[in-house]
Parts: C-alpha cells; structure tokens; sequence
C-alpha cells in the first residue's frame, strides 16, 4: 500500500488477468440470466394459457387417443426444429425465414412470413377476448357491483388491460426482458392447475359416469392435432364459486402476461419484411402500437372466434409445424432416400396436408358453438342444494344427471 496521495502499484499482468476474470464472470452472469429468462419465456409460450384449452381436445379426440396425440405432436413438434437446424446449417442460414428463403426463393419467404405473421396475430385477439370474458366474471363476484355495471364490462377490460399492461409490456425491444414476467406466468399456471386437481376431487364423487368416457378415438381427432379447437375450462364452474373465481383472475393475468411474446412475433416478421430486420426507436414504437391497436379494435368487435381459431390451427398451426419444415428439409439434403430424416419427413408432409384439408372442411360444416358466458344448468339453485360452493362440499342433487365439467364427456 502506498503513501498518501501515491498510486498503488499494479503488476501489469496481474491487473490484466483481474480485469479478464471480472469481464468472464459478468459476461457468464449475463449469459446464465439470458438462458433462464429465454427458458422461461419458452415454458409461458408452450404451456401459458393453452393449457386450459388442452381438457377440451381431448375430449374432441377421445381421452386415450387424445394422451397419444399430445406426445406425437410432442415429438412432430420437437423433430420439426431439428429439421430446420439441419436445413439452416446445409444452407447456411440462421433464421427460419432465411432459409425458407433460401430454399423456395421470395414466394416462399412471402408465404412463410404471412403464416409467421397470421398465427400470432390471431392468438393476440383470442387473448383479449379471454381476459375480457375471465376478469369481467371475476369482477362480478366483487360485493355490491352490479353484474350490468359498463365500468366491469368486456370492452372496458379489454382497453384498460392493453393500455395498462399488455401496451407496455409488448413496447420492450428486449425479449429477455420478460422473462420475470414468464416466470410470474408459469407461478400462475401451477396454481391454476391445483385448483382444477381440488375441485376434481371435491366433484369426483358426485360426477355420473359418462358412457363414452373411455372411448378411444373421436370423428374430431383432427381438431385435436390441428390445435384449433379452444375450449375454456373454467366455462364448467359455477360463478359463484370462489375458488375458482380466483384461478380465474390468475387465468386472466397468465393471458395477460403471455401477450406480449406473441407480439414479439409479429413485430419481428414486420421488421424482418418492411425495415430489413431493424427498427428504429420511433418506428418500433409506432409498429407496436399499431398492431395492438388493431388487435384490440378486432377483439372489441368480436366475442366469439370460434372459426376463426380453428381456420388458424389448421391453416397457419399445420404449415409452420408438419409442412414446411419438411418440405425445406427434403429439397435441401443429399442423404438417400432410406435416410431416417427423410423417412420421417416423407411422412410428417402429407400428414401436415391431411391435417389442412380434413381440418378445414370440418371448421367450414361443423363450425364451433359460441356459448359466450353461459352458465351450466347444475349452476341454478334448483340444482344446488348451498349457495356458495366454494364453502360447500359440492353436494350435488340427484337431478344432476350430466356434469360438464368432466373432460371425458
């Protein structure tokens, strides 16, 4: 140590190498913190509020063959990104809209681009809708609000939620950012999920058996691989249920909180096709906010997007996942025929186009009810013999002759 007012000496070297452990250990902090918030934000996006959806599939598939379809689509899901690894490093690319690019020309880039666009964009206004249709019941059971009161209404959700939190959110030019709020989502989940496990306990005992309960396979299958069909779960609770009252208010805020990453999506394939991949401060101000606005103006005018979502599992969901993987992945490798890769890709193309084709003639003939809001009949006090189930042990009538809640309906 020096005098007063003298530097300390410092071996050149030994500075040098402080300076280089300090910058390694910042630089893998900042790598570990970027690698859990991209896991984070991954698992909202998957599983997010789709999972509410998930009961409903199943029971458009059949239970067994629904189980069945969910780890093949798993696995279809899983080997199409190996596939586009594979054809981004034989055509040395790094993006998937490169190397559709690459490989199909501008046509292709157009399509895929359209598809990449369309998919997410849709999703955003099938999330505003839900927040509007799940908080306004959950604001309902509040003490003393009128259920007509407009300050609780759809619309008014709907706005306050976008300029409130899902605006704000959505404007962050860094995705990683939001892995914090991912992990709130993921929280949420989980405690949505052991809602749904009590009250299945708590009704298990009650719930006549359903005929068809364990049947294995539904004509709807294919709604079920296309991911087009949504069903909300908590449509099968009463609204005076408390506890379910409050998985709703999660439900809403996990939907809330997944919004952003879809808009991530969208702004990125603008930015990829418009500005050449790069934004201004000013211009990605302005694409965000014209792209909520117009989700939001469309989810205001409409409450029910049942076609509409199923033409988007079907038309958008099958291409990105079944046939374009495949079809960039077989044009661009060498490996002969009887290679695993192109085996596996030989089959997963055609299944993407029957998936296409049988899942839009179904959603064009056998279009999706809207029961927007409607309560189940064992919700009425003719067949509950309390009020209030979520202080009740769920003591069902003998009217009760079906219980909807079940997904092996």
């Amino acid at each position: 140590m020096g005098y007063p007012g003298q530097r300390p000496v410092i071996p050149p070297q030994s500075h040098r190498d402080d300076r280089e452990t300090l910058v390694s250990e910042h630089k893998h902090k900042g790598k570990t913190c970027r690698q859990s918030a991209a896991v984070f934000n991954v698992v909202n996006s998957i599983i997010g509020s789709g999972i509410i959806g998930l009961p409903y599939s199943m029971k458009q598939a059949g239970f067994p063959l629904g189980i069945l379809l969910l780890f093949w689509v798993s696995y279809v899901t899983d080997f199409s990104l190996i596939l586009l690894i594979k054809g981004a490093a034989l055509s040395g690319t790094d993006t998937y809209q490169s190397l559709v690019n690459r490989t199909f020309g501008f046509p292709g880039y157009l399509l895929l681009s359209v598809l990449q666009f369309l998919y997410p964009f849709i999703a955003m206004i099938s999330y505003n809708i839900i927040t509007g249709d799940t908080l306004s019941k959950v604001f309902q059971r509040i003490p003393g609000v009128d259920p007509e009161n407009l300050l609780i209404g759809r619309h008014l959700i709907i706005v306050l939620s976008t300029v409130v939190f899902t605006l704000p959110l959505s404007l962050y030019r860094d995705i990683a950012k939001l892995g914090k709020i991912s992990l709130i989502s993921t929280v949420l989940t989980t405690l949505i999920l052991g809602i749904v496990v009590a009250r299945g306990v708590s009704l298990g005992p009650h719930i006549p058996k359903t005929e068809d309960a364990w049947i294995f396979a539904k004509p709807n299958a294919v709604q079920a691989v296309g991911v087009m069909s949504f069903g909300d779960l908590f449509e099968n609770y009463c609204r005076n249920d408390d506890l379910v009252t409050f998985g709703r208010f999660c439900y809403g805020v996990t939907v809330i909180l997944t919004y952003p990453i879809e808009c991530f999506v969208t702004r990125e394939v603008i930015a990829n096709v418009f500005f050449g991949g790069n934004l201004s401060s000013v211009c990605h101000i302005i694409v965000t906010v014209v792209i909520i606005t117009v989700a939001t103006l469309v989810s205001l005018l409409i409450d029910c997007l049942g076609i509409v979502l199923e033409l988007n599992g079907v038309l958008c969901a099958a291409p990105l996942i079944f046939i374009i993987p495949s079809a960039c992945y077989l044009k661009l490798s060498e490996e002969p025929r009887t290679h695993s890769d192109k085996i596996m890709s030989c089959v997963m193309l055609p299944i993407g186009a029957v998936v296409m084709a049988v899942g839009f003639v179904m959603a064009v003939t056998s279009p999706q009810d809207c029961s927007h809001g409607q309560e189940m009949f064992y919700c009425s006090p003719d067949n509950f013999s309390l009020t209030n189930i979520s202080i009740s042990h769920f003591q069902l009538t003998t009217q009760l002759s079906i219980l909807n809640v079940s997904i092996f309906q």
